[in-house]
């Protein structure tokens, strides 16, 4: 950093560490509950998409690894599911896409709820968090089981041949 960003750096910390020693002499109080659903949103959105995309990705790469390699390997399907290589792979795109999600949620206009240090340690606010990703995962999961609907006329197409 450059020292005019240096100092200014200093500064914004000098002002929260002043603002965290002023709320720890004051009661604050618990998050609004538009507070708490913002929080949850907040959280939520981005697991929508992380469950999204690591479903679908489960699904069509944990297909096409059963009929390719678990076929020349003698692998059984349950092997193949859950094998290193599946989990590789699909670990390799989740960290690759991950700052796509996050950056698809921020243009979505996904701001950081407004909260004060003390409210945002609050066991309400970090079980509305909590609560957010679970949910949002399960239903980005349900949604990324979209390849599903294509593999029926795959299974058609071979049992006739």
């Amino acid at each position: 950093l450059h020292s005019t960003e240096r100092s200014c750096l200093l500064r914004e910390l000098h002002r929260f560490e002043s603002i965290a020693i002023a709320q720890e002499k004051l009661e604050v109080a618990p998050p609004s509950p538009g507070q708490l659903r913002h929080v949850f949103f907040h959280n939520a959105l981005p697991f929508v998409g992380f469950g999204f995309l690591d479903n679908a990705i489960m699904i069509a790469a944990g297909t096409q690894i059963e009929l390719s390699i678990g076929v020349v390997l003698g692998i059984s399907t349950m092997a193949g599911k859950y094998c290193g290589i599946q989990n590789h792979l699909l670990f390799s795109c989740s960290c690759s896409l991950a700052g796509y999600v996050e950056a698809l949620a921020s243009r979505l206009g996904l701001s950081i709820p407004d909260l004060t240090p003390k409210q945002a340690d609050m066991w309400q606010t970090r079980l509305s968090a909590h609560l957010g990703k679970a949910i949002g995962v399960t239903i980005g999961c349900i949604l990324g089981m979209f390849p599903l609907l294509f593999f029926g006329e795959e299974e058609e197409k071979l049992e006739e041949k």
